[in-house]
């Protein structure tokens, strides 16, 4: 099926490996979800790309789902999205560590933004990510609270986008 417009071009860029979502989105919805969250969304689903972002209703119990899962490993670029209030929330913490995961045994492209936070804070769980950090740290498994350690330290190693409150990209 042939298709002159550039969404369909985009789009045919991502199918080189079967895959169910050509782009997840991992953020905490309470700081991004309203503004930055849904202008991504908009703006990748107009381009023809099949774009994953979960919703408030997938978490049941404390694991993260099956079907979130599913999409985690089904998906070929993954945009984790910092904010102020990424690391108070453990699912953030639990799909980054699975996200990190999956780029090392298939290579998927992270592409991180950073709104409001500093790369070096996601990379050493400090500033608004310390506080958080700590209390996981006491309430959760220390290999789990390792692997979400390890996440953080080497995707904020990544190059990627800081947004301050005026919201350009540096």
């Amino acid at each position: 099926m042939a298709s002159s417009s550039s969404g369909a071009t985009s789009s045919s860029a991502f199918s080189r490996r079967t895959s169910s979502y050509d782009v997840f989105i991992n953020f905490r919805g309470v700081d991004t979800r309203e503004n930055f969250i849904s202008l991504l969304y908009d703006t990748l689903k107009r381009d023809g790309i099949h774009v994953f972002i979960d919703s408030e209703e997938l978490w049941e119990g404390e694991e993260i789902c099956p079907s979130l899962l599913r999409a985690i490993r089904g998906s070929r670029i993954f945009i984790p999205v910092f904010s102020q209030h990424y690391a108070d929330s453990k699912y953030c913490l639990l799909e980054l560590s699975e996200i990190w995961a999956y780029h090392l045994s298939d290579g998927q492209t992270i592409l991180p933004i950073f709104i409001d936070v500093e790369p070096r804070d996601v990379r050493n769980q400090s500033g608004s990510l310390e506080v958080p950090f700590q209390e996981h740290q006491r309430k959760s498994e220390s290999a789990i609270v390792e692997n979400w350690k390890n996440a953080l330290t080497e995707v904020g190693k990544l190059k990627g986008w800081t947004l301050k409150g005026d919201a350009k990209i540096k």
